[in-house]
């Protein structure tokens, strides 16, 4: 195949943005995208869109565009993982021939004015019924309750502290105080992450990710044609997916291991390359435990030695792999697997700032989906094969 690329970007405001639906913030994404790439909206022949905006996404987002005779159009939901399987989905489209220049967005608006984020994402009481109460009856009726038992699982083999997922937060809030659109900028401490309230122990509040309305959208293309746009190239050397189907049944490997088993080493394969080239990580971070079970299942560090790596500073500014440089969804904004993508195509362009990693030509971007359900991995260049 030839190679891919990705050669625009946009972003729309994000967090407590409120007043217009997620749709149009898809709409708005995907024009900023474009304008960024320097392509006309009329050049876009391709379109995938990620679940969340309900009805039927993909038709009333192109409509909205005025995209007409698309060659590609599909709503796809793999949860935090589709970010990495759209972007794979229009690299393969794209390098055979079928769709000439790609948009991929995700847009959501959970958050409502003078209501609390913690209720963006409350179920409803029907799901507490019949045989789907059983896990509520037991106290399990949110996902934090279910990435709650992961980490404890992992602390129950392992040995793994609070204070090492701490370590996590406090790196990633690191990040987060040089990147202008991180939602969370004021710096933390190992004793702000202990004394931050329980969510659902042993996750305290620092463990988890933010809730933000906005959007966010990439635009895939040819390698050749992207060279001739506005921006740098950021080229798709590689990518794999990962879905174990572990479903928290006993003598399953759930909290232990995750799908970034199977779509690590089927990325590295793909682009060529070994893990030790790798230069720059941004994994999907919903949890700090998240971050933890994906550094480990890749081969970073041993399984079991997630929180020791973390504790050593490895992932920080400075550290030996930096890791979530914009803020991750920990601390900077929270859009999905496009929250680890966006930050890669501005690291991979140079145009990160005070943040910027000293070396980007190998970087590394996870999703994760689900209750560590589905995983999905690319590996990102600003220079080609």
């Amino acid at each position: 195949m030839g190679g891919v690329a990705i050669a625009g970007l946009g972003m729309t405001e994000l967090g407590k943005v409120y007043g217009r639906s997620a749709r149009r913030l898809a709409a708005d994404a995907v024009r900023r995208a474009a304008a960024d790439a320097g392509l006309a909206l009329d050049e876009l022949d391709g379109l995938l869109v990620s679940h969340g905006m309900g009805g039927s996404p993909g038709i009333e987002l192109a409509d909205t565009l005025g995209l007409r005779d698309l060659r590609l159009l599909t709503a796809m939901n793999a949860f935090g993982a589709t970010a990495g399987a759209m972007v794979a989905h229009a690299a393969m489209t794209v390098a055979s021939g079928g769709a000439s220049a790609v948009a991929c967005v995700f847009a959501d608006a959970p958050l409502r004015p003078k209501v609390s984020a913690g209720a963006a994402y409350t179920g409803s009481s029907r799901d507490y019924l019949g045989y789907g109460g059983m896990m509520a009856a037991q106290g399990f009726r949110s996902v934090n309750a279910l990435y709650a038992l992961a980490a404890q699982r992992h602390m129950a083999r392992y040995g793994t502290t609070s204070e090492q997922l701490g370590a996590i937060a406090v790196s990633t809030r690191r990040w987060a105080t040089m990147n202008p659109l991180a939602q969370l900028r004021d710096p933390i401490t190992l004793a702000d992450h202990q004394a931050s309230r329980w969510v659902v122990e042993p996750l305290h509040l620092l463990d988890c990710c933010l809730v933000s309305n906005g959007a966010v959208a990439v635009i895939v293309t040819g390698a050749d044609r992207a060279a001739d746009l506005a921006q740098p190239p950021v080229h798709v050397l590689g990518w794999g997916q990962g879905h174990p189907g572990d479903r928290r049944e006993r003598g399953s490997a759930f909290g232990l291991t995750t799908g970034a088993t199977l779509s690590g080493p089927a990325a590295l394969k793909m682009a060529g390359i070994t893990l030790a080239d790798v230069q720059l990580c941004q994994i999907y971070d919903c949890y700090t435990i998240t971050t933890l079970l994906t550094l480990e299942d890749y081969g970073f560090c041993a399984k079991g030695e997630g929180g020791a790596f973390a504790a050593s500073g490895a992932l920080g500014p400075g550290g030996a792999l930096p890791t979530n440089t914009g803020g991750g969804q920990l601390s900077g904004y929270y859009m999905w697997g496009m929250t680890p993508l966006s930050e890669a195509v501005i690291q991979a362009r140079g145009q990160a700032g005070e943040r910027q990693a000293a070396r980007n030509e190998v970087i590394l971007v996870s999703g994760n989906g689900g209750i560590l359900d589905h995983h999905s991995t690319l590996i990102l260049s600003p220079t080609g094969r």
